[in-house]
């Protein structure tokens, strides 16, 4: 008996089109000669990530896997602090993840700093005409004081004052 191949499209139910069963990054990468031969290490260090985070799920969030080779198996901390912690818990990691079928003899930490990227600070990218801050400053007047009209008269006094005093 010969087993037939999956259709290379899915139908989308809800929307009623097909979709193509892999995205333009999968394809790309699946075509080059040199990173075709990576992805099935990168998809079993994914699997890795995976179940080492389901077994520790509030230490492993900030520890990635490095590599699994000749059943030693690499993990990278940000902090000596993490890794201590780490370190503590490899037996029960390594445990649970022969439990899963995972071959792994022994498990490894690198301490691995990450730089911190200091966020862009905000630049007001739109400016109100005159014109426009006092059309906002009259509609404020211009609306009757209830409580319905609260939260808008609030919001455009609060506007009006941020564009006259300029920040």
């Amino acid at each position: 008996m010969q087993a037939s191949s999956p259709p290379p499209y899915r139908i989308n139910i809800k929307r009623g089109r097909k979709l193509p069963e892999t995205s333009g990054a999968a394809d790309f990468l699946r075509s080059n000669e040199q990173i075709s031969p990576l992805l099935p290490t990168i998809r079993r260090n994914a699997k890795l990530q995976k179940d080492c985070g389901n077994l520790l799920p509030a230490m492993f969030e900030a520890c990635d896997v490095l590599q699994l080779e000749e059943g030693q198996l690499t993990l990278s901390a940000p902090n000596a602090a993490l890794a201590t912690k780490l370190k503590q818990q490899c037996p029960k990691l390594q445990d649970g993840l022969l439990q899963r079928g995972w071959q792994i003899n022994a498990i490894r930490i690198k301490v691995q700093v990450r730089r911190k990227v200091e966020p862009k600070p905000y630049v007001k990218q739109c400016s109100l005409s005159d014109r426009a801050v006092k059309a906002f400053d009259s509609l404020e007047n211009a609306l009757e004081n209830t409580p319905q009209n609260a939260e808008l008269r609030a919001a455009l006094h609060k506007l009006v004052k941020r564009h006259q005093s300029g920040t």
